[in-house]
């Protein structure tokens, strides 16, 4: 007897374990015997299919009589190739309508690529103490917020302007020590838009990961090359922020990710930042690099230590902080800053302005005098 047949054997038993229920507040519950709005946000990834089939199942348990559509946002060259095909099909095998959204000023890679050089143009006009890393982070995931929240909230809310609106999502507890203090659902003011009222809304939260990839068994359900093929454990961007070294490698395996592995590796090199603090994405698969590249990146990393040495000079009270500048540096701060601040250009090969003392001053004095105009003009 193989593994399906099991799982169909047993799925009684299973099911009435808990395994497999749906999360829900009795908030959830009255909006959906209301006829709320229903938008399963979808990635390709396990948890969201598995998400999406049972969320389908449950709502026809319920006679739930509202609209009901899947959402996916399109990261654009950084996703796995297959990951909108694949949320296409979850889509036929519903019956429900797909609507995919992209970010109109460019895409994640674009993001990045664009943040960085406004970040060059903010240290330049020293706008900025020591300059900034072009990647998102996981204390600062705009990757998430921008390219996904933000964006299928607008969409949810144009489409259904004056309605309820539930938000639902693929996260579990099981996934991370963040997630796991994460409720079932949460008022998301990103929907107060046009009359609208939302929530998001975690249908499987309390699921182990074993049950996900039971239930896609169970169900034969579409799961993502990224694990059959490639051996990932998640699927998110091809090389995440905070992808394990594992899956990196897993996505550095499939010849559909080179030519973002090197675009992204090439910004590395630019910058002097790893994609993941320490950690090198130009490390995981350095064949997959030329030799101008990959000594290039050797160098990034010379130049990189370099940077944090010079910045280290700065004492913690000349960072950056609330309301910054609070105050205009001493002479002597003043020197050390335009010194530090010449460091970093000739490192980074970059042209910047204050370099000396005087200019330095001169700077904070004008951004405390703008930035308490601004304050009374609030």
């Amino acid at each position: 007897m193989d593994r399906l047949q099991q799982l169909d054997l047993f799925a009684p038993a299973i099911a009435a374990a808990g395994q497999y229920d749906v999360a829900v507040t009795p908030e959830v519950s009255e909006w959906l015997a209301a006829g709320a709005v229903c938008a399963l946000g979808v990635s390709a990834g396990k948890d969201s299919v598995a998400m999406a089939v049972r969320v389908s199942e449950y709502l026809d348990q319920i006679g739930h009589s509202g609209p009901r559509v899947l959402i996916h946002s399109d990261l654009g060259t950084v996703e796995w190739k297959d990951s909108l095909p694949l949320c296409e099909r979850l889509a036929k095998r519903l019956g429900w309508e797909l609507i995919v959204v992209r970010r109109a000023a460019g895409d994640m890679m674009d993001r990045w690529e664009v943040r960085w050089k406004n970040n060059i143009e903010r240290y330049a006009s020293l706008s900025t103490v020591r300059i900034i890393l072009p990647w998102s982070t996981p204390s600062m995931r705009f990757c998430t917020s921008e390219l996904k929240t933000s964006i299928i909230c607008r969409e949810l809310t144009k489409r259904y302007p004056g309605q309820k609106i539930l938000s639902a999502t693929g996260v579990r507890h099981a996934e991370s020590a963040a997630r796991a203090k994460m409720p079932i659902a949460t008022p998301q003011p990103l929907l107060s838009a046009r009359g609208c009222v939302g929530m998001n809304w975690n249908p499987v939260i309390k699921w182990p990961t074993p049950a996900v990839f039971d239930y896609i068994a169970l169900k034969q359900a579409p799961l993502h090359e990224a694990y059959t093929v490639y051996g990932s454990t998640r699927l998110s961007c091809t090389f995440c922020i905070m992808g394990s070294a594992g899956d990196l490698k897993a996505s550095a395996s499939c010849p559909d990710n080179a030519d973002i592995y090197r675009r992204m590796v090439r910004l590395e090199i630019a910058s002097t930042f790893a994609l993941q603090g320490a950690t090198w994405l130009g490390d995981v698969a350095p064949h997959l690099l030329s030799a101008e590249e990959r000594e290039g990146l050797a160098d990034a990393k010379r130049r990189a230590e370099l940077r944090v040495q010079a910045e280290s000079r700065l004492p913690a009270h000349l960072l950056y902080s609330s309301g910054w500048p609070t105050c205009v540096p001493t002479e002597e701060e003043a020197q050390l800053i335009a010194e530090v601040r010449q460091a970093v250009a000739d490192i980074l090969g970059i042209s910047v302005g204050f370099t000396t003392a005087g200019e330095v001053i001169a700077r904070y004095q004008e951004l405390i005098t703008l930035r308490q105009a601004k304050g009374k003009g609030e």
